[in-house]
């Protein structure tokens, strides 16, 4: 196990997004980078976010943790004054029931009003829920793109077309030093763009630009391709997805990076193991590294299950070492750290 594995350059290159997206110098949108975040049909490595920093720092108003689709109902269309919620929201088209569970979620959570009246909820807005979200980029992560992992990054990059639910599409994938690089030769769209990145030395060039994609318009969600062979002369099944679908999916996509970042890796790995620690790169990022395995290792292999599992020493946990709990703990609290350091008016 080594940074060269598709997990540790998806790390690198969600560290180089921090710093150095967007691309052009002159844009003052704020960035919020995370990881392994999509839909039902498609996720993506890697995902930036573009914002609007001034919006961006009120969305904080609302806490870290995501806003779901049905808290998002609520809160932005929650009234200035007093209001009963059903006259106030408009129709959720599911049942009115559900739409009081959220109401009570918001209160308990600070961020809605309410009071009742003549046995009645009424509602009221504690702050406009702010129009923060820009744009959207994706990235998927080939550092060694071969035939076939080419051919099967073709077919999901023209899934993303299509649908053109994020405003570009990347390939980022390790540079080989020749004078044109092979990926430019493999058949994928011409609408997607593509990184050469250096994991060692966080160092990148755009070898073909994007295209913006056409997000406020109807996209096409391909269901099903032909089989293919020469005697299959069938036709792909698609559907149209309406532009409100998709500003909602965005959204609650955003929500959940707002929430989660990229360094929520160590939320699935097992870092109070004894073997687990985190080893500084160039960028100033801080890697998952396992003695045990001697590298850096993904988060299904820091499992439970690892047979080289050990727990922290319980003499390592007492006397609050070093602040409060074992090592594992700190890592956790430093990345925790580091991820609310990229949320403007967080603290």
């Amino acid at each position: 196990m080594n940074d060269a594995g598709e997990f540790g350059f998806e790390l690198r290159t969600c560290r180089w997004a921090e710093r150095q997206w967007p691309l052009e110098a002159t844009s003052d949108r704020a960035v919020i980078v995370a990881r392994q975040l999509g839909t039902r049909d498609r996720r993506w490595d890697t995902i930036v976010l573009e914002c609007d920093p001034d919006a961006l720092r009120k969305r904080a108003n609302f806490g870290s943790n995501r806003l779901d689709s049905d808290l998002l109902h609520v809160v932005r269309n929650a009234p200035a004054d007093w209001a009963y919620y059903r006259d106030a929201l408009p129709d959720p088209g599911y049942p009115w029931r559900y739409v009081r569970e959220s109401i009570h979620r918001a209160d308990d959570r600070g961020i809605l009003e309410t009071r009742k009246r003549a046995n009645r909820i009424e509602i009221r807005r504690k702050w406009p829920y702010p129009d923060w979200l820009e744009r959207v980029v994706a990235i998927e992560n080939k550092p060694d793109l071969d035939a076939s992992a080419a051919r099967a990054l073709g077919a999901q990059l023209e899934y993303d077309v299509a649908v053109a639910l994020a405003d570009e599409v990347w390939v980022a994938t390790r540079p080989t030093g020749e004078r044109v690089e092979p990926v430019l030769f493999e058949d994928l769209p011409i609408e997607a763009g593509v990184l050469a990145l250096e994991p060692e030395t966080l160092s990148a060039s755009v070898e073909w630009y994007p295209r913006s994609l056409a997000v406020d318009e109807p996209g096409t969600r391909i269901l099903e391709r032909p089989a293919g062979g020469a005697r299959d002369g069938s036709a792909a099944r698609f559907e149209y997805v309406d532009p409100a679908e998709k500003r909602q999916t965005r959204l609650e996509i955003a929500e959940r990076a707002y929430e989660r970042g990229w360094r929520s890796f160590v939320e699935t790995m097992r870092p109070d193991c004894r073997h687990f620690e985190l080893r500084a790169r160039t960028g100033g990022q801080a890697m998952p590294y396992c003695h045990a395995h001697g590298g850096c290792q993904t988060a299904a292999a820091c499992s439970g299950s690892c047979p080289e599992f050990e727990p922290e020493p319980p003499t390592w946990r007492t006397h609050g070492w070093p602040i409060e709990g074992g090592p594992g703990t700190r890592l956790q609290q430093l990345l925790e750290t580091r991820r609310r350091r990229n949320r403007p008016g967080a603290d």
